[in-house]
């Protein structure tokens, strides 16, 4: 069964990849017939991998040809407008757009009105439109008017954008009002406590994360702990193991508590919404109930892979989401290595502790490739997080539940098991805070095919010899103390103390260049985002050397000034640069000329900088805050409007917050107040070299922790302003400046915490 999961997994993924090119595979089962010359039995279960794959194949491309095929489509490719009614089937969610906030939701369409025809059909459509779309319940049947464009996911027939207000045809069934009262109640039971705490006890029930904050999250990815906050098999096997512990104290029978698990599992579903991340979080849970039992590795294996092909035949789609193989391998790794691991330790340790250890130790394992491939970071300390956080994940999530249940009926007493469960997250909460805190809690590790690889199988090295290590206590101890020391960073403060450069856990480096800008932004070893590239070749050439630089997978140039452009051949020189990415206003056009001709010498691609655009690169998460230009403009021709024309990237990484600024001037930096209001960062490169030239109100409201300023010496524009750097530091600002430091390193110490280790 393993083995027929995996052959359908694969399936769905070569055909999701090449398209209709897949066809051909469908031939497969007759080549292999003809070619197989192993035994009848080998035979036999080959043929059945070969069947696997190829049902995989043909239901996934029939899916997509269904989608491209729908009227949807086909009037989404030519931007028509059109009149659905449709039913919701997603939870209404806002999010920022050019014109303002937009609700986003997904609909199943019923009936398609266009061009005076009237079609009955189904298909999913995703609408973009006013903002009062967010107060549409899940299960509502709607009426929606808008315009149809196409859509990026293969399971998507169009987008529906420029819609107005909602009109709801008939309100959602019975079931869909019950769930949303009961996860409006588990809001209500814990909305009088702390933030942190209002907002984790939603997300530990049911998924509903909308009220996190954004700091519990990044604390959450750098300890490993983000699955609780997701709906996971974890939430599950909470859930309806409750419900099943009371049913036994009621003396419910054995073909009762059949009834009441699947009931459970149902109700779980209606609760945390039927998305394709749920049904693949219930399943895995379920898998994982047979891992620690008698025979567990055989029919958990079993049931995982019948759980993987099920899933694939029904939600093709899963097969490329970084999601489902998480939940797979971690199952897997549970599955696999938990019960040696288990049975080592509890050679010496207590058989509930021994699984306690095991479990998140095994899991954890399996996942951490697939995680560096999508972070490009590896955490240490997700284990001992795990470890600590894991005896309160189940009192939490059941006293949530609890408390929402309760609060349906007397909302008093609902605020009181609230309460209680906020307790219970509080200590998660603390574990996070404090984990996330220590200087090793995570270390950056590239993304690419060979760091993934050789992480895959220092992972799977590492599984196979952990339970023969740590039977005996002395070798384990000495393994978690090593751990210890690793995570409170004792060798990297060592390295950093020798004088090595660049110092170990660096996010950002500006560099001496002179008179100019050049930053390196690392987000894998030996790569790094470069911004800017200074006035001199052989400046920038010599600082990404210092830093082992040898691939650039993203250069931003934020305007076209000699002093940001100039030095473009030596960044260039020696390294593999994927792209350049420049502002849309060509202004100077000696700098335009000269970026274009150093890159097409290159073969390095130039493409603007896509506004508002969210992305992963590497261990780094960049947006584009400015300019908010559709395309090329000339600009004033004679340079004066390049530096309120400047890129502005807002960088997420290992925790830190980066705002880089270009030389924007206070119109550009008015503009950028008024589109991302109460921005608030921990490093911020100071706009146009500290010019006196500056929006100081703005730059007081980000508060940040340290202000780089890239400056020449002894420069003519008496760069920075000594006003300036004293309204910064006065504001809490730590100021650090090229001038007086020379190369200047950001090192990360925990989620918005840095300090700075200088060149000179």
């Amino acid at each position: 069964m393993p083995l027929l999961g995996g052959a359908v997994w694969l399936g769905a993924i070569a055909a999701s990849l090449i398209g209709a090119s897949a066809y051909p595979l469908l031939l497969a089962p007759g080549i292999v017939a003809r070619s197989l010359t192993v035994t009848h039995g080998h035979r036999r279960l080959l043929g059945a991998l070969v069947l696997a794959a190829v049902a995989a194949v043909t239901i996934t491309l029939l899916r997509h040809d269904a989608v491209r095929g729908s009227p949807l489509a086909d009037l989404a490719a030519r931007r028509g407008v059109a009149e659905l009614t449709a039913t919701v089937v997603s939870d209404p969610r806002t999010v920022p757009g050019r014109a303002g906030p937009q609700a986003v939701v997904r609909l199943r369409v019923r009936g398609l009105t266009a061009r005076g025809r009237r079609l009955r059909l189904g298909g999913s459509v995703v609408l973009l439109g006013d903002p009062s779309w967010e107060k549409v319940q899940l299960g509502a049947r709607v009426r929606a008017r808008g315009r149809l464009v196409p859509a990026d996911d293969p399971d998507t027939a169009a987008v529906l954008i420029d819609v107005r207000r909602p009109e709801v045809l008939a309100a959602p069934d019975v079931w869909w009002r019950a769930s949303a009262a009961l996860r409006s109640s588990i809001r209500a039971a814990v909305a009088d406590r702390p933030p942190e705490q209002a907002g984790l006890v939603p997300a530990l029930v049911d998924g509903d994360d909308a009220a996190l904050p954004a700091a519990v999250e990044e604390d959450f990815r750098t300890t490993g702990l983000t699955h609780l906050t997701a709906v996971s098999g974890t939430n599950l096997t909470l859930v309806v193991g409750a419900l099943l512990l009371v049913a036994r104290m009621a003396q419910v029978g054995a073909r009762g508590l059949i009834v009441v698990g699947l009931l459970g599992i149902a109700g779980f579903i209606l609760l945390a919404r039927t998305e394709p991340s749920v049904l693949r979080a219930a399943a895995m849970g379920a898998v994982g109930l047979f891992a620690f039992a008698h025979d567990g590795r055989q029919r958990g294996l079993r049931a995982l892979g019948v759980a993987v092909a099920a899933l694939v035949l029904v939600q093709p789609g899963l097969a490329l989401t970084a999601g489902f193989a998480l939940s797979v391998l971690a199952t897997g790794g549970i599955v696999l290595a938990g019960p040696p691991m288990a049975t080592a330790l509890g050679r010496w340790l207590p058989g509930g502790l021994a699984e306690a250890i095991a479990v998140p130790t095994a899991a954890q394992l399996a996942c951490t490739p697939v995680i560096a491939l999508v972070s490009g970071q590896v955490s240490l300390v997700a284990i001992v997080a795990n470890l600590l956080a894991e005896p309160l994940v189940g009192p939490a999530t059941v006293l949530g539940l609890l408390a929402g249940v309760v609060g349906l009926v007397w909302p008093w007493a609902g605020h009181l098991v609230g309460t209680t469960a906020a307790w219970a997250v509080a200590g998660i909460l603390e574990v996070a805070d404090r984990g996330a805190a220590l200087p090793g809690a995570a270390i950056g590790w590239g993304s690419g095919p060979l760091a993934v690889g050789a992480l895959a199988v220092l992972c799977l090295v590492a599984a196979l010899a952990l339970p023969r290590l740590v039977r005996r206590p002395p070798v384990a101890v000495g393994l978690a103390l090593v751990l210890l020391v690793v995570l409170l960073g004792l060798p990297g403060r060592l390295w950093s103390r020798s004088g090595s450069w660049p110092p170990p856990g660096w996010v950002l480096v500006a560099c001496d260049v002179g008179q100019g800008d050049a930053l390196a932004l690392n987000v894998a070893p030996h790569q790094a985002i470069v911004i800017d590239t200074g006035p001199e070749p052989d400046a920038v050439d010599g600082c990404l050397d210092r830093l082992g630089v040898r691939r650039v997978p993203l250069l931003v140039l934020t305007h076209f000034h000699a002093d940001h452009v100039d030095g473009l051949r030596g960044a260039l020189d020696g390294r593999e640069v994927d792209a350049i990415e420049v502002t849309p206003v060509l202004d100077p056009p000696g700098g335009v000329d000269l970026v274009r001709e150093t890159a097409a010498s290159a073969r390095v691609p130039v493409r603007l900088a896509p506004y508002g655009a969210t992305r992963r690169v590497g261990a780094a998460t960049l947006q584009v805050l400015h300019p908010d230009l559709p395309g090329p403009v000339p600009g004033a021709g004679d340079g004066s409007s390049a530096n309120d024309a400047s890129v502005v990237l807002l960088v997420e990484e290992a925790g830190v917050r980066l705002l880089l600024t270009g030389d924007l001037e206070p119109p550009g930096q008015q503009q950028v107040a008024s589109l991302a209001r109460g921005l608030d960062v921990d490093v911020l490169k100071v706009p146009h070299h500290g010019s006196s030239h500056q929006d100081l109100a703005w730059l007081a409201s980000l508060r940040p922790e340290l202000a780089l300023i890239s400056v020449g010496a002894d420069n003519d524009y008496g760069h920075p302003s000594s006003g300036v750097v004293r309204d910064l530091r006065r504001d809490g600002a730590e100021v650090r400046r090229t001038d007086r430091d020379g190369d200047i390193a950001v090192v990360a110490d925990g989620p918005g915490r840095v300090h700075v280790v200088t060149g000179r």
